[in-house]
């Protein structure tokens, strides 16, 4: 937090979004040649790990809410992605959450916010609003929206003005606001849009973001993050996106905390539509002592209410064991959760790379 007041710095919050927001702020400030420190929550190629240390007064940061440090932050520039309750461990309700973010936007010089997010129209007034509808009438907004199998590209308008076209490695309409934030920031900044939709279009994604690991007997492996029933939605849907109507889609999830699962059970029930087949693994705790008041079972059976093709597998090993037997060549196979489940991706991988040569 003391680092942050030192620089002209633009801060990343939200509930979800934040390490891709922040890190497509980053490279957008590299390639113009602002040369930014950056220190973001996930990994990225691009700087090799989850900080750059820069030489000029820009600093990108992501600013997470999971603690309440965030009311801690001051920066020039606040972004705010979306607000909804994520930490039921911490906060009590969404309303604690909406207090939070109140104090870290009170703080910020200038607010860029989504105002596709109800909570954050509701609560906020942005400096500089954001949407993925023409007609929300936000500062910044895009049409002519295509998503298709090697990213997306769409028409972005400030006001009423065309800026020019978007063109995006990146999948999913989640990421098409992530990368409509970086365009606000950057045009705040006095950048072209022209130096801000190179820099956007150069940008690969962090780790476990829909981090492609591979293809091996036509099954293709993607790993991510997703932990809440909003994350889970956003990436099955850009999952869609991405595969022939023929192909199936297999989510393996593995979730993240007991109290999560258990005040989130109703909405990860319904997250899941997208998906041909679920796996669910047993709860990956983060620490938290378990109080016996669900299990990866349970979810299991609240997600069959609504999908007939739930397994419940508790282990990795059993995981692992279950794919070996249930994968077959065209399937597109996402690993979700913030928890160790990736491991079991290189082993996989090297099973189905053997089979490939059969």
């Amino acid at each position: 937090a003391a680092l942050i007041e030192n620089y002209h710095s633009i801060a990343v919050a939200g509930t979800h979004g934040k390490t891709t927001t922040s890190s497509l702020i980053g490279y957008m400030l590299l390639h113009s040649g602002l040369d930014p420190t950056i220190v973001v929550g996930g990994e990225v190629d691009a700087w090799e790990g989850n900080a750059r240390l820069g030489h000029s007064p820009y600093l990108v940061a992501e600013a997470d809410e999971s603690d309440g440090s965030l009311a801690k932050l001051s920066a020039k520039i606040g972004v705010v992605t979306n607000i909804e309750l994520d930490h039921p461990d911490h906060y009590e309700n969404l309303e604690a959450v909406i207090e939070i973010f109140q104090t870290f936007t009170e703080h910020c010089q200038t607010l860029v916010g989504c105002i596709d997010c109800e909570t954050l129209r509701s609560h906020f007034q942005p400096d500089i609003s954001y949407s993925l509808h023409r007609d929300a009438d936000a500062d910044y907004s895009v049409d002519q929206i295509s998503y298709h199998t090697e990213g997306t590209t769409a028409r972005v308008w400030k006001g009423n003005e065309i800026l020019g076209e978007l063109n995006l490695k990146l999948l999913g309409q989640h990421n098409l606001s992530n990368a409509l934030a970086a365009v606000a920031v950057g045009k705040h900044l006095g950048l072209d849009f022209e130096v801000i939709a190179s820099g956007l279009a150069n940008f690969e994604g962090a780790k476990r973001r829909f981090e492609y690991r591979g293809q091996y007997n036509d099954i293709c492996f993607v790993d991510d993050y997703a932990h809440h029933p909003s994350e889970i939605q956003a990436t099955l849907d850009a999952a869609r996106l991405q595969v022939k109507d023929s192909k199936r889609i297999v989510a393996v999830f593995q979730p993240h905390r007991y109290s999560r699962t258990l005040t989130f059970l109703p909405e990860f029930a319904e997250s899941f539509s997208k998906a041909d087949l679920v796996v669910v693994a047993d709860i990956y705790s983060a620490g938290e002592p378990n109080l016996k008041e669900i299990t990866g079972e349970d979810l299991q059976k609240a997600i069959s209410t609504h999908h007939e093709k739930v397994y419940y597998q508790p282990t990795l090993e059993s995981v692992s064991q279950f794919l070996t037997q249930t994968l077959q060549p065209g399937d597109l196979v996402l690993f979700l959760g913030a928890g160790n489940l990736n491991q079991i991706i290189p082993p996989l991988m090297e099973f189905y790379q053997k089979a490939d040569k059969y």
